[in-house]
């Protein structure tokens, strides 16, 4: 099983950018997936997780800026990250963790950067 990040990149202040995680080797709906997020020198951060239920929670500093979304028929989680901030950059991971929090997958990570 492996999960796979994307659409990392550059952004303005304000701006938007769309991360994309593929799962393959298992099927998504089997999962919780997290999104985690690692500036330089500070810890990993809970950023979003999408429950098998679709329960979506959210950070206290990205709830109401970012929009995370499952579409199990593509194996696909995606995360809407919008009115940007230069505190957003940072390595954005994808995480799967199984029903019974028995696996754990983690992707490679992606990087954001949000320049002014």
């Amino acid at each position: 099983v492996q999960v796979a990040e994307s659409g990392g990149g550059l952004a303005q202040v304000g701006g938007s950018l769309r991360l994309s995680c593929v799962m393959s080797g298992s099927l998504l709906n089997l999962f919780t997936i997290n999104w985690y997020r690692q500036a330089p020198g500070k810890q990993r951060e809970l950023v979003a997780s999408n429950t098998t239920a679709s329960e979506v929670s959210y950070g206290d500093s990205v709830r109401d800026r970012f929009t995370m979304t499952r579409d199990n028929s593509e194996n696909t989680v995606h995360l809407q990250m919008d009115k940007l901030r230069p505190e957003d950059t940072a390595v954005y991971f994808c995480k799967a963790r199984g029903v019974y929090g028995d696996v754990e997958y983690w992707g490679r990570g992606t990087q954001v950067t949000v320049t002014s």
